[in-house]
């Protein structure tokens, strides 16, 4: 019997976390990875501003450090802002968590940048758990000429 075309044997595989390699194959659902990333991608919202000369990519980071946080850009116009939230291990004898709704774990968000972005001028600040991310601009093309053909008399 074919247990992979049971959705409950994945979800099963999911919880504890059995190893793809164990999986069958045949599946026709997202790897782990994906799921992960995708998850991560949803629960991290930002705010993209453009300005007359810049993109500004704005995402809050509450209870991040800007050491733990990394922007790339990659394929030459995507770019990633990721990191990871670390629960802090307070729990001591006799103290126990309550309530923990905090999100922990991997964050990652991707923006498609425009065509004229200036992918050497990106700066990023982090101040008070918020996130901004420059892109300057590229300048305009400077428009074309008309070329003037001076005609001859015959």
């Amino acid at each position: 019997m074919d247990f992979g075309r049971f959705p409950i044997i994945s979800i099963l595989e999911d919880m504890l976390e059995v190893p793809e390699e164990h999986n069958d194959k045949s599946r026709n659902n997202p790897s782990r990875v994906y799921m992960r990333d995708a998850k991560a991608m949803a629960a991290t919202p930002a705010d993209v501003i453009e300005h007359q000369n810049a993109y500004v990519f704005v995402v809050d980071m509450p209870g991040i450090k800007g050491d733990e946080i990394k922007v790339q850009v990659e394929n030459e116009n995507v770019l990633v802002v990721s990191g990871e939230r670390q629960r802090e291990n307070k729990e001591s004898e006799g103290v126990k968590f309550v309530r923990m709704e905090r999100r922990m774990g991997k964050f990652m968000r991707k923006f498609q940048l425009p065509e004229n972005a200036d992918l050497e001028k990106i700066s990023a600040v982090c101040h008070d758990g918020v996130l901004k991310v420059t892109v300057e601009k590229l300048p305009p093309p400077e428009p074309k000429k008309p070329k003037t053909i001076q005609v001859q008399v015959a």
